[in-house]
């Protein structure tokens, strides 16, 4: 869905040519992500990230994960007012938006369409570019909003509904070298702590307990996939039979040990992808490596890779918290990249539940 400058200035103005002069122009692009259940827009001028607000959605949590409906509906309420935010805290003029950049793929359809509807009102409004964005990129590129990484550069990214082991050659140069082929760790993470009667969000609570617990303790089996590829339903399954098991032999198991639980479930998952990952490294003798997604906020997770990075040699890199949740400041830096190699969407782009980006 790109297209070149001349289609562009008849489809948006002639004003437009004079949005390639990036060495002497200032670039302010408006970044929007509403992929699931956080509405976020964001400001990036040049590279740097100017503000970065976030809507969470609490109305899941009575449901033990997230509604579709609900969310779209959320974001309805919650694109205005957030957006507004971000161009006030950022101490812009809406008319100084060079570009409107929001997440075309992956998610939930619903939320997706009502980021997607009001990128392109907003753009078509001002007569500027608007830029589609691939979130699983976006979250590679998040390293990039207060890190330099030199290529190439391999990157775990690590979500509720993704795992991937991605090679980035360039900033909008990545492959996806292996991927989950059924749930992602973040997905086993969640599904896990609701069979600990563990209220949702579970991840960051599994995250919580098993700090104070053994991880040695239990052994949970790990899967055995080819070359980068990764498979968590294996262990959700060992979960639930170990549990339906010792919950027989005595019904208070899970309270009286789910500090250790939750540090053995922990531990496998992390396992798992910590020995792709140093795989991966090693095939392609990369020494340049990161984690984003949710799950890369996972305590765990991130003491694992600085311990694998001291072993190995490797110079790591974690985005700040903020960063690693679904946020539009990620989608904001790709935007920018996007917009320096004239990668511009039309207004007849349609946003995607699922999508490749290669």
């Amino acid at each position: 869905m790109f297209y070149n400058l001349e289609k562009q200035k008849n489809l948006i103005g002639t004003s437009i040519c004079n949005i390639f002069a990036p060495m002497s122009q200032t670039i302010n692009i408006l970044a929007i992500e509403s992929s699931c259940d956080e509405t976020s827009a964001a400001v990036v001028q040049n590279g740097k990230v100017l503000s970065n607000q976030i809507a969470t959605q609490s109305v899941h949590e009575r449901y033990g994960g997230v509604v579709p409906e609900l969310a779209s509906r959320a974001h309805m309420q919650h694109i205005v007012p957030v957006v507004d935010a971000a161009i006030k805290d950022a101490g812009v003029n809406k008319k100084d938006i060079t570009a409107v950049a929001f997440t075309q793929a992956p998610g939930l359809i619903g939320s997706l369409l009502v980021g997607a509807c009001f990128a392109k009102g907003f753009a078509q409004a001002l007569h500027v570019p608007l830029i589609a964005v691939h979130h699983m990129q976006a979250h590679v590129l998040a390293h990039f909003i207060e890190d330099n990484p030199a290529f190439p550069f391999l990157c775990l990214t690590v979500s509720g509904g993704h795992t991937q082991i991605v090679l980035c050659r360039d900033y909008l140069d990545m492959e996806v070298l292996g991927e989950t082929i059924d749930d992602a760790a973040g997905e086993a993470f969640d599904k896990v702590a609701k069979m600990l009667g563990l209220p949702y969000p579970g991840g960051p609570l599994v995250d919580k307990l098993a700090k104070a617990g053994d991880p040695l303790r239990f052994k949970f089996p790990m899967s055995e996939m080819k070359d980068f590829q990764f498979s968590f339903s294996g262990i959700k399954t060992s979960v639930l039979y170990f549990l339906q098991a010792q919950k027989k032999a005595d019904p208070e198991f899970v309270e009286k040990n789910l500090n250790d639980i939750c540090a053995s479930v922990q531990y496998t998952i992390i396992k798992m992808l910590m020995v792709k990952l140093e795989k991966a490294a090693k095939a392609y003798s990369i020494n340049q490596i990161g984690i984003a997604g949710g799950v890369s906020a996972n305590s765990g997770l991130r003491q694992a890779i600085k311990q694998a990075g001291e072993k190995n040699g490797w110079q790591v890199y974690i985005p700040r918290f903020e960063y690693c949740t679904d946020n539009a400041a990620m989608i904001g830096i790709t935007g920018y990249y996007k917009f320096l190699k004239g990668q511009f969407a039309d207004l007849s782009v349609s946003p995607t539940a699922r999508a490749t980006w290669q």
